[in-house]
Parts: C-alpha cells; structure tokens; sequence
C-alpha cells in the first residue's frame, strides 16, 4: 500500500488512510494530539491553526479541518504541541501567559499557532494576521499585546531543523515513489503511485474508495485526467474541504495539485500578468498590491491568512460560484481563463467561461491551467459589500474599468457577482454609459440599465432590492473616487 510521508513535529511520519481524510481528524485521532481544536469545522475559526513548511522552506500558517493529508506529502507540519523546545516556551506562548491571553483555552492554541507563524515571517499586521483567529472570551486585546510582546525575539530553533530534514525526506520520498511506481504496473498515467486508503478503517471507508493521484506535474495531471474525467481536482480544498466536512459528500476519485510546481508560476510578459491555476491567494494579493489595490484589499477581506494561504485562483474560477469575488473584478479587467486537455490547450475570455448556475464551458477531462489579465488598469476599482466586513460572503461584488478621453467615455467594461445565476457584465449599463460625458449625471441616467441587466434573488445575505439600490451606489462610488473624492467606508467625517 502506498503511502505519503510528511515531518510531524520533527518526526518522520508514513500516513494511509482515506484521501479526503483532514489532518485535524489524523492529528487527534491517530496520533493523540489534542491541542489542535475542532471549532466550525470549515476554516472559518481557527481553532485547527497549524503552521506547514512547503519543500521551498516558505512557512504557512493552515487550517487543519479542511486540509487533507495527501496534500503533506513531502510537508512538514507543526502542532501546538510542537513549538515550545528544551523545555522552554515559543515566544508568543510564553508573552500568552505574561499578558493574559488566554481564559477558556480552547481557542488559544489557533491562536499561537497564528502568532506563531507570524512571528517567523516577520509580520507586524497583527490584526490582520489573526483575523481567521476567533475568541469568545478575551475580547482580543490581550492576545494582541502577546502579539506585540513577542515581536523582534528569537526564532525557535525548530524551523531550521525542519527545513533541513525536509530537504532529506523530499530526496528519499521521490526515490520511494520511483521504487513503487516502477511496480505498479496498474498505476495511474503518469506513472506516480496513487495515495490508496486503508481497508477497514470504519468512517474512512465511507468517504471514499479509491485512490487519490498526486501528479508532480501539470503534464502527468493532463494525461491522468483524460483517463478520469469524473474526478475531483483539489488545490487548496478550502471549498472541496466543506463538500466533505459538512456536505458529507463521497468523492470516488480525487487528484491533489499542490505538488504541481509549474501550475503555481507567476509570469508578466507583454502587458499581461498570468499567474498559473495554483497561485494561492496569498500570493496573487501580495502580487496584486501595486498595481490593483483595490482588488488585494478585497482578497484580504474575503479570507482570512490561513484561507487564503490555501486557495487558488485557478480553483475560485473552476468552481464556478456566482458570489465568488474574484470572477467579478477579472471580468472588469478583460482577464483571458487558459484551459487545457491533455496536449490541447485553448483560451477564452473569462466572461464567456461561465455559461449558467454551476455550469462552465470546460470539457470533460478539461482544467485550468491559468489566467491571465492586463498588468496596470489605473481605473480600475473593486468594491465589496457584505453583512461582515471581513471574511464575509458578498452581497453584491462589483468591479468597474471606464476608459474616458476629452472627458467622454470610451470604453467601460464592469464585473458583478451576486446579481444572477452566475458572475458577469453590466452589459446594458456599460452602452448607456458609453460615448457619454463623463460626470455624475451621465451615471445617474445610466443606473436605471442594471435593472435590465440583472434580476437578482433575495436571501439570507440581502434582498433583491438591496442588491440593485447597492449595485447602483457602488457605480456611483466609484465615479466619485476615480474624481478625487474620499470614499472610504471605513473613514468617518462629520
């Protein structure tokens, strides 16, 4: 039987098991260890906080209940249990105790596991950093002055060791995974070994019975693919993770893309930025800053770190949502979605990829390879409205792109998601505003066209009233802000 080996805590570790097994059920399960928490089971609290270190050495902090273990194969994992060292504290556990972080406890190690990673990376953006992080108890200010104790003090020697053994474990695994493949004659194409479940393993069982396959690249995916066109792709599984964790959903065949080096390129290259399906979110915000920052603003708020140190760009877009928020501000900027079939490779415009409510134009056996998008629209504005300000699922998503010479507008291009069965143009909107003078006025008359544009639904998140009369504000929103006006809605003046 096949299995993936990653660094626990230190250790060495070889892990069977169901594929869509997480690793918050391993670590408490299997392996005894009970610091890591079970909260919402879904990424959203926290409490399953674990730090991983990727083969590169780059360090993340991830959410434990919707990480499956075949995306550690050649990772290192630390718990709560593993940070303190020769007897001594981690810093952050150690400024917890001094400043009182900590009450009920059973939010607390997410929370240093957060703190934690921080702290090896540098990171001063403590409300940031813990934003995926919830407390019932403290009211955080303590937690965040543990945060700022600890800032400046010595990294545990620990994330030294981890990358070094890393390095070690990554050589010997590949030499394992040769040894096997070379005997699995029944393999999957490509010739990687398939990461197979344990037999008898009552729950684990039930989920699935089939072996997840983790191609090294995005050629071995395209030939295993054509092969099983039914399967799961999984990148980051911040989504896949809820189909399982709350869903309960079976998936018979699972293909984990983490390990898929080539699919998390970033290349600029005339005029265009294209970031490969498996560019997490962390990176394409960190990308993004400079020259969108409207859009990296609005990827900090729809996820927290550990979220978004797991999801993909490709993954948000394959997915199909229609109040996904990164669809709607792509469209805006004219983004080109790369698919490819085996060796057949197409592009279309995003827009045209998503075709009705959870149905997109990709043929079977079809994925995303990439996307791509201009590399500087000074117009450009994002805007994001939801019941939360932070990691909150949108109402209403809007994007807005107008080109304006001699003060008339030339071009306009916009991005809604939330108004209809799937994300898109203002289309009607867009012509009453096009060949128009560029002032309040024109818009004003120009409003009225979304009503023909969108037939939006109501539901738990807003009405069908709100999200028009919103749709609406935001287009005046930002006539105001590309004129020069403050409009944030964060700022208050009397």
């Amino acid at each position: 039987m096949t299995e993936i080996a990653f660094l626990l805590n230190g250790e060495t570790v070889r892990a069977g098991g169901a594929p869509t097994r997480s690793l918050l059920d391993y670590l408490r399960e299997q392996r005894g260890l009970t610091g890591t928490k079970e909260g919402c089971n879904e990424g959203d609290c926290g409490a399953c906080t674990v730090i991983v270190t990727d083969p590169e050495g780059g360090l993340r902090a991830l959410n434990a209940c919707i990480l499956f273990l075949p995306q550690l194969q050649g990772r290192a994992v630390r718990t709560v249990e593993g940070l303190a060292e020769g007897g001594a504290l981690h810093p952050v556990q150690q400024a917890m105790v001094e400043h009182h972080g900590s009450q009920c406890g059973f939010c607390t190690p997410g929370f240093v596991m957060a703190m934690a990673a921080a702290h090896a990376q540098g990171r001063t953006d403590h409300d940031d950093q813990l934003a995926g992080n919830l407390c019932r108890c403290t009211g955080y200010a303590p937690i965040i002055r543990a945060a700022e104790a600890a800032e400046g003090t010595a990294l545990p020697a620990w994330i030294e060791s981890d990358r070094e053994k890393l390095a070690t474990l990554t050589t010997a695994q590949v030499a394992g995974d040769a040894a096997r493949s070379a005997d699995a004659a029944s393999g999957p194409a490509g010739g990687r070994a398939p990461y197979e479940p344990e037999a008898g393993r009552g729950s684990d069982a039930t989920l699935t019975e089939a072996p997840g396959f983790i191609p090294e690249s995005a050629d071995e995916l395209a030939a295993w693919y054509l092969d099983h066109p039914e399967a799961t792709l999984i990148a980051g599984a911040t989504d896949v993770g809820l189909w399982v964790t709350k869903g309960l959903r079976a998936l018979p065949e699972t293909a984990f893309l983490n390990r898929c080096e080539d699919l998390k390129r970033i290349e600029t290259k005339d005029g265009r930025i294209r970031f490969g399906a498996g560019v997490t979110m962390t990176r394409v915000m960190e990308t993004l800053a400079a020259p969108y920052p409207s859009y990296a603003e609005m990827v900090r708020r729809y996820g927290s770190v550990q979220v978004r140190n797991a999801a993909t760009i490709g993954g948000s877009l394959a997915n199909g949502s229609p109040i996904g928020d990164n669809a709607p501000a792509l469209i805006a900027l004219g983004a080109t979605i790369h698919l490819r079939r085996g060796d057949d490779r197409r592009e279309l415009p995003l827009e045209a990829f998503f075709i009705d409510y959870g149905k997109q134009d990709r043929q079977p056996g079809e994925f995303v390879e990439a996307v791509s998008l201009p590399e500087t629209r000074e117009s450009f504005r994002v805007y994001k409205i939801s019941k939360r300000f932070d990691q909150d699922i949108s109402a209403v998503c809007a994007a807005f792109d107008v080109s304006v010479e001699n003060g008339v507008v030339t071009a306009i291009r916009t991005g809604f998601g939330g108004m209809a069965a799937t994300p898109k143009r203002a289309r009607a909107f867009e012509a009453a505003l096009t060949g128009k003078p560029w002032n309040i006025e024109s818009v004003e008359t120009a409003l009225p066209a979304l009503a023909d544009d969108f037939t939006p639904l109501t539901d738990m998140r807003a009405s069908a009233q709100y999200r028009l009369e919103s749709a609406q504000g935001l287009a005046r929103r930002y006539f105001a802000e590309v004129s020069g006006q403050r409009t944030s809605v964060l700022e208050v003046r009397a």
